[in-house]
């Protein structure tokens, strides 16, 4: 792989030194995700609104975990599965939930599996989607705005994953802990 620089304020291209100023401010830290990305001023920004869009769909925070790590254990993101793992418990999301995602074992409530099934035939058929899959998502209790916001959720990860697999990021401390490989 590409050995890609962990930028910080002071050695990230000029437009991106906001962007990272922003990360510090609502992480705490500069995750090493968008240490990364701030080589590309253009991906963090993107990133970083699609990540603020995707937290105002109408989705439950439990739905925003599911469609997030659904994705990120399909993608096998090293990275991004433990960083949503220590976001979910930030979330209060039931470690249940986000264990049954990690894991591939089924999710608490009918609905949640729809949910996941229906993001992963999102990501696998890359939006084609046969009627009968839609038709389940719909009659768990899903409207055809979830439909969209999950492709709003695809994108951002898409972003994030590639970018860590190509660039092998290094996983935060805080989030060391919620290592994971795919089984």
């Amino acid at each position: 792989m590409t050995d890609f620089q962990l930028h910080t304020e002071d050695t990230a291209p000029d437009a991106s030194h906001s962007l990272l100023k922003a990360s510090q401010q609502s992480f705490g830290m500069i995750p090493n995700l968008h240490a990364v990305m701030a080589e590309a001023p253009g991906l963090l920004e993107g990133y970083q609104k699609l990540h603020s869009l995707f937290l105002e769909t109408s989705f439950t925070d439990e739905e925003i975990t599911v469609v997030w790590q659904t994705i990120n254990v399909e993608h096998a993101c090293h990275y991004c599965v433990p960083a949503h793992t220590g976001i979910a418990k930030s979330m209060k999301v039931d470690d249940n939930i986000t264990n049954a995602l990690r894991d591939k074992t089924p999710l608490p409530t009918d609905k949640l599996e729809a949910l996941r099934d229906f993001t992963l035939s999102v990501v696998r058929e890359r939006g084609e989607v046969n009627q009968a899959a839609v038709d389940a998502f719909l009659q768990a209790g899903y409207e055809k705005r979830h439909i969209l916001e999950i492709i709003l959720g695809l994108a951002q990860k898409v972003m994030s994953n590639y970018t860590n697999h190509l660039a092998n990021t290094p996983v935060d401390e805080p989030f060391k802990k919620f290592a994971w490989n795919e089984a």
